[in-house]
């Protein structure tokens, strides 16, 4: 599974797989998909094997796509999912402007809702209560491991600064 958003606008993807493993590869890949999708209405397409669904909103184009096998009900969650979650966070002012000013914010609702490939949460009200949370103290039960890692880096530092 992977999340793109390609030309010309802001771009944030993950590949979770090899399927373009180089730059160049994905930039044809994403220059393709845009082609085929910026111009029409449907929320779902199939590429190179793959299955696309997509959402759009003023300047800013939401991709989620997976394999021929991936179930597109699935695909769709996700993408409504990071898509609500972003409504929210940004105060349903969903466009670049206000995007790029939140970026921090758009990374940790991806972390949320997938990890490595692997769908981990479709409930956008949950996505933005742990991202909300990941800015305060966040129980140690509750946090992923890169949080855990951060906040130890953290003490660490401020440690050494003494």
């Amino acid at each position: 599974m992977r999340f793109l958003q390609p030309f010309p606008l802001l771009k944030l993807h993950t590949y979770y797989d090899d399927t373009y493993p180089s730059v160049k590869e994905q930039k044809a890949f994403e220059k393709n998909i845009f082609n085929k999708t910026h111009r029409t209405d449907s929320e779902i397409a199939l590429l190179e094997g793959l299955t696309v669904v997509y959402k759009s909103s003023i300047d800013l184009y939401f991709y989620v796509i997976g394999s021929s096998y991936e179930n597109e009900l699935m695909l769709m969650a996700v993408l409504n999912c990071l898509f609500d979650s972003l409504s929210q966070m940004l105060r349903k002012n969903v466009e670049k402007r206000a995007l790029l000013e939140n970026m921090e914010g758009l990374f940790l609702a991806v972390d949320e809702i997938v990890d490595g490939g692997v769908i981990l949460e479709s409930d956008p009200q949950q996505v933005v209560h742990r991202v909300a949370l990941r800015g305060e103290d966040v129980p140690l039960t509750e946090q992923t491991v890169s949080q855990v890692l951060q906040s130890a880096k953290e003490q660490i530092k401020w440690s050494l600064l003494r």
